[in-house]
């Protein structure tokens, strides 16, 4: 379910929505989200100064606790 939320945030955002790859690693107490795009879309994910980073990651971090889990979320080149 978190998979497919990011899927459909970050998607609208860059212009090759297909190379968009989100890789989920399960801990005991956390998930870990990687999220990788083509290079030409890195810089529109993090936005001027991470604000794109930081408002997908706050919004990531709500949904996941409505949940009940415990999700972050890595913005990988």
């Amino acid at each position: 379910m978190l998979k497919e939320f990011l899927e459909n945030i970050v998607k609208p955002l860059v212009d090759k929505p297909d190379e968009v790859k989100i890789t989920e690693i399960e801990g005991k107490t956390v998930s870990i989200y990687e999220l990788r795009v083509n290079s030409g879309d890195y810089g529109k994910v993090i936005g001027k100064h991470g604000q794109n980073a930081n408002a997908i990651r706050t919004i990531f971090g709500a949904v996941a606790a409505k949940v009940g889990k415990r999700g972050v979320l890595e913005i990988l080149e």
